[in-house]
């Protein structure tokens, strides 16, 4: 554990603070608009292949996880105020390596979100030429925030809105219409599968932790901000169980798993087919929503992480004219674009998860650091939190397993070359 505060808290507090304006009910909203998207449209089929019918217990279980990840979260950015999330509390807490690796985790498990989300546009736009829709949304999207045009706050609320209305539709026209397609997966289901489920469903809370980098801006921030995670993972969780329910009374554990366009699939077979285009419009916007912000995040924390030198210093230029990290942009835009093309919907849901859960896993233990006099959270947040990451980590299909502890080992390896190099 370090034993000195960040340098950068001292210069950051020279700037000056921003202004304390969100209360309960914006932080609330904050949150919702950083969860509910196109997630929900995505992880459900993959989810049901492997839960099944318990598809509804292993949601329960992603969001317990994603509330102790937030809330240990919520607590080191009170005590670390600064850009960069987990990258930062890892460094401070643990120690230099463990700061990379979650930096690490973060933009390789966040480029794998973003060609799930492409993807995500591309089974709901076109099912038939889903892969190349894909990596057409991801050139697009590159192309707008190479310029720097950034999704506002009122996009973000007319998106929430939007998706809303659309997974209000789903539900009534599932719990109304008619169930004579739902079919039944064998009953085969064990713990694992149901871990593996959770896993998957995690991908659908992404953004969580949103809330909880807004200490500087929200009123009675200490008290405003475990209560606004808890009500806004409540609320999502509440959305997501009424909309899974809704698919599997519909299509039934296996219709759901072999969809590739899911909620679009159970109002048309519900007996309202004319409302399948308006699912598949609310799921493209969702999607698209979500790349643009994932792009700009990754891209955002692939420049930190090269101005430290971690990754190639080149990746640190910064637009002259649009003031934006335009090569690190372009890298990203890039890779997502090979990613998008080159795997399946599930594969990238589940490296995804994979190393995400890393990440916050270095989270947990760096709260679990954290002193009475520094406001740790419980002292069950953090050890529930960090066992869940493995155990749900472990669980997640063996490929996707494989493939991100490969890619972290490599990213331990090149920290590796680049420390001796600095």
């Amino acid at each position: 554990m370090s034993s000195h505060d960040p340098a950068s808290q001292d210069s950051a507090s020279q700037d000056p603070a921003l202004h304390r304006r969100l209360g309960l009910t914006d932080s609330v909203l904050i949150g919702l608009g950083s969860m509910i998207g196109a997630g929900i449209f995505a992880a459900l089929a993959p989810a049901a292949g492997a839960a099944g019918s318990w598809l509804l217990l292993a949601l329960a279980i992603a969001s317990l996880l994603a509330y102790c990840n937030a809330m240990s979260s919520a607590r080191l950015a009170a005590r670390y105020p600064v850009s960069g999330g987990t990258y930062v509390y890892g460094r401070e807490r643990l120690g230099p390596f463990w700061g990379y690796l979650a930096g690490w985790a973060f933009v390789v498990g966040k480029t794998a979100s973003c060609a799930a989300m492409a993807l995500t546009v591309g089974h709901y736009a076109w099912p038939e030429q889903s892969r190349a829709v894909a990596v057409a949304a991801v050139l697009i999207i590159t192309a707008i925030n190479y310029t720097g045009v950034q999704k506002s706050a009122l996009a973000t609320r007319i998106i929430v809105a939007i998706v809303l209305t659309v997974l209000a539709m789903v539900a009534v026209a599932g719990f109304s219409g008619t169930h004579t397609a739902a079919t039944v997966l064998p009953d085969r289901i064990g713990p694992r599968d149901v871990l593996e489920a959770a896993g998957l469903l995690f991908f659908a809370f992404a953004g969580y932790a949103r809330i909880a980098t807004l200490g500087e801006e929200v009123r009675e921030p200490r008290r405003t901000i475990p209560r606004a995670i808890m009500l806004a993972l409540a609320v999502a969780l509440v959305v997501y169980a009424v909309v899974a329910a809704a698919a599997l009374a519909v299509l039934g554990s296996a219709g759901l798993a072999s969809a590739t366009d899911p909620l679009a699939r159970v109002v048309a077979e519900a007996g309202a087919p004319a409302l399948a285009p308006v699912v598949r419009v609310g799921a493209v916007v969702a999607a698209a929503g979500s790349l643009l912000a994932l792009v700009l995040g990754v891209s955002r924390t692939t420049l930190a992480m090269a101005r430290d030198r971690y990754l190639p210093h080149a990746l640190a230029a910064v637009h002259p004219r649009f003031g934006v990290p335009h090569r690190a942009e372009l890298v990203v835009g890039a890779v997502v674009a090979v990613v998008a093309a080159s795997f399946d919907l599930r594969a990238a849901i589940g490296f995804s998860s994979f190393t995400v859960l890393v990440y916050y896993l270095v989270a947990n233990v760096s709260a679990g650091t954290l002193t009475a006099a520094e406001d740790r959270p419980a002292r069950w947040i953090p050890v529930v939190g960090a066992s869940g990451c493995v155990v749900v980590a472990v669980a997640l299909p063996l490929g996707s397993v494989l493939v991100g502890a490969a890619v972290l080992a490599l990213g331990a390896a090149l920290y590796a070359v680049t420390r001796r190099a600095r």
